[in-house]
């Protein structure tokens, strides 16, 4: 139970740090430049697969993207089920 325990906390922090990068990745487009450099383009590589489902779905508004906020919210609705999930399956035990 402490393993499966310890699995759950191992992929909330995943998908916690992941939210965190993107945010990161998201800010990095108000510099220029910032996303050519090579800690852009690592970036680049780690989150556009990411977020193209979304933006292939949510068009920009007004020449603003609103497919990142969608990306972000979907992570942190992925962790709360992971919670959930979790506690779901302690109860069963």
């Amino acid at each position: 139970m402490v393993l499966l325990g310890n699995i759950f906390q191992i992929l909330a922090y995943a998908l916690q740090i992941y939210s965190y990068g993107l945010i990161i990745y998201i800010f990095m487009s108000w510099f220029p430049g910032a996303r050519e450099s090579s800690f852009g383009s690592f970036l680049t590589k780690l989150y556009e697969p990411y977020l193209e489902p979304f933006r292939k779905i949510i068009k920009p508004v007004a020449m603003i993207d609103f497919s990142p906020i969608v990306a972000i919210i979907v992570l942190n609705v992925a962790g709360i089920g992971l919670r959930e999930l979790y506690f779901i399956i302690i109860g069963f035990m």
